[in-house]
């Protein structure tokens, strides 16, 4: 059957769908989100997919903009830095930021998608549940889409179809069989684990709460974030295929010795651990870029169905948040001419959307190898003192990226260019005192000119 719809259509009703609801409704524009999943908040969907969110300034101006940041604060915590967890169970602290006000937030993924489908609803978003999309014609935006109860499918017609259904995004699938449609996909030879630290007694955390945990251990490493009931959510990172690998966790006895010797302090704290990995699924991830994100003024891929990411630079959620930041800018600037702000969305955000896919590789191998490595950290104390005598001008590659709302790939671009300096000025030297102001003071004023910082 086939059913007429005057409303903005929008596909995937995860983290950018219900946020980008909103921010239609409140300008005037019906909206309806169909989601191939049962409802979250009366089904449960099964664990082990949902790795905890590092919200950061862009998705935190995104909720703010939208009027939802004071209450999503309720369920977020503060992480000041990394604290670093040794083999032998030595802790050391790295700051993100120049002071306490730069942090970055945990964040239940599955907690922020209900609060976001509720106020989406709250506001007349209608959300419906179970409907697969299973294709669209691409020259008149209708739909096709089944039924999960009964399996019906039928055709819904519709002006604008924006697709926010994630890295296997059907709406994607149909653009791929478009003439001169640019794909690729990168998987990387590692998979992930989520695993949990239970709360103590009281419920309180027994790691400390405001900090992002790392176990770094050359090519593979844990991590966990806290939750507001006191439990962390950990995510075990290790390649599929080698001598520590999940290939060789097969096993309760395997997997229980292998945390013992290379995660002892963890260990003591997962009573359930054997029995949590192995009912846990292993996930992969893949960094996803393709062209054109829209056709015509009908169709568009927004967040992760045009740019997936890994998450080692905590920069999924808010990528997808400042896509829907950007678009709507667009939107009340240029009105409902689809076609102009699908075309300007794309040439203004693609750029920076691939660049903070090559940034968040690059992360990984800095999270994984680098972070215990004592040079390393004395180059980060470096960056904080450039920016603290050089403010707005020497601003930290992960502070661009995190605390302000630098176009991404000014961020790689300057970071690469400041890394270079950071080579030079840390040459031969493992001590502030040491370093040459005068060397850095010309350096800094020859190859950089003051950054526009939106926070």
């Amino acid at each position: 059957m086939t059913t007429k719809s005057e409303t903005v259509s929008l596909i995937g009703a995860g983290l950018n769908g219900p946020l980008l609801a909103l921010g239609l409704i409140q300008r005037g524009f019906r909206v309806e989100i169909y989601e191939r999943r049962p409802d979250m908040r009366r089904v449960r969907i099964s664990a082990g997919r949902s790795i905890n969110l590092a919200l950061s300034t862009r998705g935190i101006y995104a909720l703010d903009q939208a009027g939802l940041w004071d209450e999503m604060r309720n369920i977020a915590i503060p992480m000041k830095g990394r604290m670093m967890h040794s083999a032998k169970g030595d802790l050391t602290f790295q700051p993100y930021g120049r002071d306490e006000i730069e942090v970055i937030y945990s964040i239940s993924r599955a907690e922020l998608n209900i609060a976001l489908m509720n106020s989406a609803e709250q506001r007349g978003v209608k959300i419906h549940f179970q409907r697969r999309c299973t294709g669209i014609d691409l020259k008149t935006a209708a739909l096709r889409l089944q039924d999960g109860h009964t399996g019906e499918e039928r055709t819904l017609e519709s002006d604008v179809v924006i697709g926010c259904d994630g890295s296997a995004s059907a709406i994607r699938g149909e653009m791929l069989k478009l003439n001169r449609f640019n794909f690729s996909q990168q998987y990387l030879d590692y998979a992930y684990k989520e695993l949990t630290i239970p709360a103590g007694p009281s419920g309180k955390h027994v790691l400390e709460n405001n900090a992002l945990h790392i176990w770094p251990r050359g090519n593979y490493m844990l991590i966990a974030l806290p939750n507001v009931d006191g439990t962390f959510a950990c995510i075990l990172f290790l390649p599929f295929e080698g001598p520590d690998s999940f290939a060789r966790l097969n096993t309760p006895a395997a997997v229980l010795e292998f945390f013992q010797s290379r995660f002892p302090d963890a260990a003591r704290l997962m009573p359930d651990l054997a029995d949590n990995f192995f009912a846990n699924p292993t996930g992969t991830m893949v960094t996803i870029k393709c062209s054109p994100w829209h056709v015509d003024g009908r169709v568009l891929l927004l967040g992760d169905a045009a740019h997936a990411i890994v998450p080692f630079f905590g920069q999924g959620i808010n990528c997808g948040f400042e896509d829907c930041t950007f678009f709507l800018e667009l939107l009340d600037r240029h009105g409902a001419d689809w076609k102009r702000i699908f075309t300007e969305f794309e040439s203004a955000r693609k750029i920076n959307t691939d660049a903070i896919a090559d940034l968040a590789v690059e992360n990984f191998v800095e999270m994984r190898d680098r972070v215990a490595d004592p040079h390393f950290l004395f180059r980060k104390k470096v960056e904080l003192a450039l920016e603290s005598k050089y403010p707005g001008v020497f601003v930290p590659k992960y502070a661009m990226v995190t605390f302000h709302r630098v176009p991404y790939v000014i961020a790689l671009k300057r970071g690469e260019m400041q890394d270079l300096m950071l080579t030079e000025l840390c040459a031969r030297i493992d001590r502030i005192e040491d370093l040459d102001w005068s060397k850095a003071d010309r350096l800094i004023r020859d190859e950089l000119t003051p950054l526009e910082l939106a926070s």
